[in-house]
């Protein structure tokens, strides 16, 4: 399995994020992303928010050794085109170690706040599945004509092309069992969904079925799980993560509760076993549930005691 952190970049510095990036590089993990918004999800929409491509640009000259990337970028805030140029440019200051995570879009206020169009979700996972097309082409043709209901590129360069051949990891974030996972089928290399074994693998099952439609091997498909980290042999401790996942992701209490990836270091490795039963490949801990240095400690501890045994 890998291992990696994925950082809000709300109520963040610069330079927390760059500290615990290269902690995270100091400690062996494999992978580090950064989360794509504007601004908080809140009414009063008050507070810091670093803009993801531009500190992920800086990370990716700083930070050596791990894969940097995006978790996910909102596909409705820049057009395709734009985005396969700056991934590819990312790839190349990073020397090849760059993961595209690329989502429909999902928080409304922030749309609204900016002038950018929120559209339907039907137009949003529609518009996900062409800048699929459009990105993956651009990465890989010389030239790219495209004649979409929603994009069009005409006889448009890309150059230079990224580092990886042939083409950077392309991830969609997202579990919608009859729309989402058939673009994840289609055109991911990479599918990510919130949630622990139960979730990961009923979930799973319905992506194994679109990618037989698609005519792609389902094992061909890496597949991640964004678990909060609590290590702990306190059960009310348990409760509270889960209460706090289920209000602010707006989940049902058993799908909070599969989202924590939380207990005694044996029940936590007993969790990783029925992730890899899910075919589960690569973790994210996700940094914004639990307090920075609470969580450190945990991540220390998880990497050192625990992560070994998996790879």
């Amino acid at each position: 399995m890998r291992f990696g952190l994925f950082t809000s970049m709300g109520a963040q510095t610069w330079s927390g994020v760059l500290d615990l990036w290269r902690h995270l590089e100091s400690t062996r993990w494999d992978i580090a992303c950064v989360t794509d918004h504007f601004m908080p999800n809140t009414k009063e929409r008050e507070g810091a928010m670093l803009e993801s491509w531009s500190t992920l640009s800086a990370l990716a000259a700083l930070v050596p050794r791990i894969r940097v990337g995006t978790i996910v970028l909102g596909n409705t805030y820049r057009h395709p085109a734009v985005v396969a140029k700056m991934a590819a440019q990312v790839d190349i200051i990073s020397g090849g170690r760059l993961l595209l995570g690329l989502g429909a879009g999902w928080q409304q206020n922030e749309h609204e706040a900016y002038g950018i169009p929120f559209y339907t979700m039907r137009e949003r996972l529609e518009r996900l599945d062409e800048a699929c097309q459009v990105i993956r082409s651009l990465w890989t043709e010389r030239r790219t004509t495209f004649k979409g209901r929603y994009y069009q590129l005409s006889d448009a360069p890309l150059d230079p092309k990224p580092v990886q051949s042939p083409q950077p990891e392309l991830m969609i974030g997202g579990g919608g069992e009859r729309v989402t996972l058939r673009i994840v089928a289609k055109h991911a290399d990479h599918w990510n969904c919130w949630g622990g074994p139960r979730v990961l693998a009923r979930k799973g099952k319905i992506l194994d079925d679109h990618c037989a439609e698609a005519g792609r091997d389902p094992k061909a498909l890496k597949r991640s799980a964004n678990m909060s980290l609590l290590i702990t042999d306190k059960k009310d401790e348990i409760e509270r993560l889960a209460d706090t996942i289920a209000k602010r992701m707006g989940r049902h209490a058993a799908d909070a509760r599969d989202t924590c990836l939380a207990g005694t270091p044996d029940q936590i490795r007993d969790q990783l076993h029925q992730l890899q039963s899910a075919r589960v490949d690569t973790l994210f801990i996700p940094s914004m549930f639990r307090p920075l240095d609470e969580l450190r400690r945990d991540l220390d501890r998880f990497i050192a005691e625990i992560a070994p045994a998996f790879r």
